[in-house]
């Protein structure tokens, strides 16, 4: 799934990739799948695009939009973008393709559900798409710790870190695949109430936060997901779904999971409280 580091660095590949080039056809629903959804009719969409040149291309939380003259291409969390050189043989299975001029591709699929919205930005209001747009990153300067203080302000103090910090778009890209990492090297489990931490514990959240995602940007994402060239990125998850089950390189307990709020939590029974 798309997340800030995936969505970041798929962003800067496509500019140093297909930037500059002129689409020449879009084809889309190539495979019929119930959860890819598209913004207005799909079928509109090659004679909307064809001719337009592929503009600056910008990771925005857990989606990645591409700028096409006065519109944009968004393709969000779910969605898998891959770039096919020319002549290179394209999936049997996909939802859409992108033929640029040299005959290169951008093909977009769907695994569980996925979006990709062809958009006039400065008329689209869609909620999640203008907190992605509107909202700092934890690697600019503009999150600030007090900025991140901020962000608990009308939040239940039963509310969970998972909750805090991984729903609501309280921080767009942030999501429940970087959430693991994080909690663990704060030393919290992801049931952890928020009125049970301390000022230091915000403080060391608010580190691992920005600390956590910078590394995972600087290593091109994670090992747990595909870059735009379908290459898994370099940094590895201590907690995900290939590490379940084996001891926790920090005090060798076995890191367990449990479904909690929609999802799958992993964490380390000793490290984590």
């Amino acid at each position: 799934m798309l997340e800030i580091p995936e969505s970041v660095t798929i962003a800067k590949q496509l500019n140093e990739t297909v930037r500059g080039k002129r689409i020449k056809e879009v084809e889309t629903e190539h495979t019929s799948h119930s959860f890819a959804w598209y913004h207005g009719d799909p079928a509109a969409y090659h004679e909307t695009m064809a001719g337009r040149v592929i503009g600056e291309a910008a990771g925005i939380g857990s989606m990645v939009e591409i700028e096409l003259s006065e519109y944009g291409f968004v393709a969000g969390d779910g969605t898998n973008i891959r770039y096919f050189a020319p002549g290179e043989k394209l999936p049997v299975r996909y939802q859409m393709r992108i033929t640029l001029e040299d005959e290169s591709s951008l093909v977009c699929t769907v695994q569980m559900y996925g979006s990709m919205f062809l958009i006039q930005p400065k008329a689209y209001d869609n909620p999640y798409y203008l907190a992605a747009k509107q909202k700092p990153f934890p690697f600019t300067e503009e999150f600030t710790y007090d900025y991140f203080t901020s962000l608990r302000k009308g939040v239940s103090g039963k509310s969970s870190m998972k909750e805090f910090l991984a729903t609501h778009q309280r921080i767009p890209g942030l999501g429940n695949g970087v959430l693991q990492d994080i909690l663990f090297h704060a030393g919290l489990h992801p049931k952890r109430k928020i009125h049970t931490l301390g000022e230091a514990d915000w403080r060391r959240v608010y580190e691992t936060v920005t600390g956590d995602l910078r590394q995972m940007l600087a290593a091109g994402g994670r090992s747990t997901e595909k870059d735009l060239f379908g290459n898994p990125g370099g940094y590895h998850a201590i907690l995900s779904k290939k590490t379940v089950g084996k001891p926790c390189p920090y005090c060798g307990e076995i890191i367990q999971k449990s479904n909690y709020l929609g999802g799958t939590v992993y964490y380390c029974p000793q490290c984590q409280n």
